[in-house]
This record gives structure tokens, sequence and C-alpha cells, in this order.
């Protein structure tokens, strides 16, 4: 009795009586089509283009090959993951349908030259590529918008923390503004890996191609590609680029959201009282009816944890020698479009918490000027007046301030006296700093103004150098327009080539 299965009822190559004697178990099943996920459309988008291929270097007939395209376009009408899900198959649900439709004389003949491996390869590329543009393009929102809002908060008096201890006076545009050069880096470092994914790997095959002559290059310029891999094996089997490094950019992207939002969760404590979140971004407690939670903020430091763990998850499941980890990538894909997802959802989120946040100025200016943020100004009016070290200036000024706290004086009612105390207890004479001087130094609103060095907190700083920001933030969307503009001729170029194909006579 013949083994080859009746077209209408065709389940794909794995069934028992070819190479294995049995079915495989249910449970050890990983070949079902709605586990491809988000590299579902992009393997739909790789059987176009692999036929194009295919029909244009004559190595099926056109007349299959407009057949099997026609077919595919009726999957398209019919919803192509309601086809696929249906027919089953995974990533070979194409070629399933195929076969149920036209017979395997005709549908068999999509896998020539390819492989479940660089079915997969492409369709994780492309999967990736998609994911990563998206994220630039809500990292560039973002940037924007604290582009936008910084200026108004140039004036904004507040401490600067290290070791979470009132450091320097600043601003909280400077702080706005530091975002945007951190959220720079990771669109770069995006950019940058977009650059290393969006590289094709069709026609490698599983590790050596084909001996079909295959026009790789026409392939990947139908996907939006680049450029083929230019090797074949490197191309199924490596995997740095759209796992780990994709992974390792996302994982620190994450990261750097996640300190901003612990700055916004400490801000937001009734403690610190220098923010204030809108109700929608926060809960209460089932008990404590006093609460306002800053879920905002929870879930954003979540999304990086998580992704942390995924990096781990790639990190080992890549760590095997060549060829050897498969099964293991499903955990890594599924981690890497969770972090996705997770991190472009809460870029949307921070664009609104800006541009609600409710900031106190008079309790942020209040804080800077209790606790000696200006410590190292008065010691900077010491050099500049009385021309002392710095260092001498500094351990004066050291004094100065143990003396204060002892004695429970504010630092702005700390006098010239005081300070020529510390002096006689340092090194036997009085500083001799005058009050004008000290009153300045002590100042949180001057110490911000009289930093005008490139990069610094005064508000004539900040608007120079925001103006420099928003060139990179153009410089940046132009990326990502160039990018998209990319993928779509290549959309289109593959659609006219289907048209050529289904057309002719």
């Amino acid at each position: 009795m013949p083994r080859q299965q009746i077209p209408s009822e065709y389940r794909g190559f794995r069934t028992a009586g070819i190479r294995l004697t049995e079915e495989i178990l249910p449970e050890l099943e990983s070949h079902r089509t709605e586990k491809l996920g988000d590299t579902l459309p992009a393997i739909h988008q790789f059987d176009k283009a692999h036929l194009v291929m295919l029909a244009e270097e004559r190595l099926i007939e056109l007349d299959a090959a407009a057949a099997i395209l026609r077919a595919i376009r009726e999957m398209e009408r019919e919803g192509v993951s309601e086809a696929r899900f249906r027919v089953q198959g995974g990533m070979h649900s194409g070629e399933q349908y195929l076969i149920r439709n036209l017979g395997e004389e005709v549908g068999g003949r999509i896998h020539l030259g390819r492989s479940s491996g660089d079915l997969g390869a492409v369709g994780r590329r492309i999967a990736t590529r998609d994911h990563l543009l998206d994220t630039m393009e809500k990292i560039n929102g973002f940037r924007a918008v604290l582009i936008e809002l910084a200026p108004a908060y140039a004036d904004v008096v507040m401490p600067g923390y290290t070791h979470a201890q009132n450091a320097q006076p600043t601003s909280f545009g400077h702080w706005l503004s530091m975002w945007v050069c951190v959220l720079g880096r990771d669109f770069d470092r995006l950019r940058q890996c977009y650059e290393r994914v969006n590289m094709s790997p069709a026609g490698a095959g599983i590790l050596a191609g084909s001996e079909f002559p295959l026009n790789r290059d026409r392939t990947a310029e139908l996907l939006g590609f680049d450029r083929p891999i230019p090797h074949t094996m490197d191309a199924i089997l490596s995997h740095d680029a759209e796992c780990m490094e994709a992974m390792s950019v996302m994982a620190i992207h994450t990261a750097n959201m996640a300190r901003l939002a612990d700055d916004l969760q400490l801000w937001f404590s009734s403690e610190f009282g220098f923010v204030d979140l809108p109700d929608r971004f926060c809960g209460t407690s089932s008990i404590m009816m006093q609460k306002r939670n800053p879920y905002f903020c929870e879930a954003t430091k979540a999304v990086s944890e998580t992704t942390a763990g995924g990096l781990f998850t790639a990190l080992m499941v890549e760590k095997g020698s060549t060829g050897l980890p498969v099964a293991g990538r499903k955990a890594t894909e599924s981690a890497l479009w969770a972090a996705f997802t997770g991190a472009q959802r809460r870029l949307d989120e921070a664009i609104m918490v800006f541009r609600e946040l409710r900031v106190d100025a008079e309790r942020m200016l209040d804080v800077v000027g209790r606790f000696w943020a200006q410590g190292a100004d008065v010691a900077g009016a010491i050099v500049r007046e009385k021309g002392l070290p710095w260092r001498t200036a500094h351990q004066i000024v050291g004094i100065l301030v143990r003396h204060s706290f002892e004695r429970n004086v504010p630092p702005l009612e700390t006098t010239v006296e005081m300070l020529d105390e510390a002096g006689v207890e340092y090194f036997g004479k009085p500083v001799g700093l005058s009050p004008e001087a000290l009153a300045a130094a002590l100042d949180p609103r001057a110490s911000v103004h009289a930093r005008t060095l490139y990069g610094g907190p005064a508000p004539s700083a900040l608007e120079r150098e925001l103006g420099e920001f928003a060139h990179a933030l153009n410089a940046a969307r132009r990326v990502v327009e160039r990018a998209r503009e990319h993928v779509a001729n290549g959309a289109r170029e593959l659609e006219k080539a289907i048209d050529r194909i289904v057309a002719r006579p």
C-alpha cells in the first residue's frame, strides 16, 4: 500500500511510516502553528519570496509557481493565521496548505532548497527586526517628550543624590535631559543590533545551503533585508545577533527604564513628596486605604527583571556546541517577544506619565537647601576669593558642615564667623570670606545657574544642549524612516513580482 498521503488529508512530513515508526507524543510536539507566535507573518512572507525566486530562476516551472502563488493569495483572503492554524504544520504550514489544495505534485515544490533551519532563522530575524524598529520609534517618542518638557523645569532646583545622600544642587530639567542622553544610547545600541539582525539567512538551508543555484540576493531584497549573511553555516547555527545581542540591548534599555522608575517611585514617596503621579497609574491597598501605590513604576521595573531573566536564558541556550541548541531557542524567543512588548508598553505609558507629572518645586528647593548640597560651592568660593588650595577649602568646609549639624544651624543661616571658626580649627587662622560670597555660595539656585559648562545644569547650558539633543533625535528618526522604507520597498517588489507570475497566460 502506498505511503504517500491523500492530499486533502495531508498532515506533514513527520507522520509515522516514513522515517519514524510512531507518531510523536503530543506533549513533545513542538510544531503546532500557534507556537510560531511573532514569526508567523514573517514565515508567510518567506514562503512568497522563496517561490518568486524559484520561479524567476526557473528552478520550478512557471505554471506551478503561478498556481502556488494564487493559492497563497487565496490563503490571505481567508486570513493567514486562520488558514495556517486550520491546516497546522508549524513553520511548514504553508506547504501543508498548498499540498492539501494543490496536491503534492504542485504544492510539494515550495520547499526546494530550504530547511526548517532557514525558515526559523528568517522568521526570527524578521520578527526581531520589526520589534527593534518599533522599540526604536517609541524610544524616540519618549526622547521628544523629554526634550519638549525639560525647558519648563530648567529653573526648578532640586537635590542631586549620590549614595542616597543629598549631594549637589541641580534642576529637574537637568534630570529630565539626562534621560534624553540615556535613551539616545539605548537607541544607538538597538540601531547597531538592527544592522546585524537585518541580514538574510534565506537560502542557507540547515547549514550548507543547496546544490540548486538559489539567488540569495533576490530573496533578501524581497524580504527587506539589507543583504544575505555571507556564510551559510553562520547564517543558521550562530544566534549571537538576533538572540543574545537583541536580549542584551533590551536588558540594558529596560534596566535604564527601571532606574528612571526607581527615581520616580522614591520621589513619589510620602517622605520625599517631590512628584505626584496621575491616579490612573497608581493602585491602592485592600486594607491601608490611604495608599497610592505607583504601579507604573513597579511595572516598569518588572519588565527589566523578566528581561534580565530572558538574557540569562538566551546565554544558557546558546552556549552549547554548534548545532546543538534548538528546542531551547523557543524559550529565548518567548522571552524576547515579551521584552519587546513590555518595553514598548512602558514607553507609551511613560509619555503619558511625564506629560501629566506634577512637580513640587518648593519642596525640592526646601530639601536641597537643608542638607549642605551647597558645600562644594562654599569651598569653590573660598578658592576664588581667598586663593586657597581646593583641598584646604574642602577640609575647612567639612568642619563647618559638622559644626552646623552639631549646633542645629541650617546651611542658609551659616555665618562667616562660623566659617572663620572652622578655619582656625583647621589651620590656625580665619578664612576671611566676605558675607556676600558666602551668601551666594549657599544659594542653591545660584549654584545651578553658575554651572554653565558644557552639559551643566544652568538654564543657559541646558538650552544649548537640548538643541544638540533635538538634532540627534531628528537624525535617529530618519534612521527608522529609512529602515522602514527599505522593508516596505521589498514588500512592494514582492507583490509586484507575484503579480507578474500569476498574470501570465
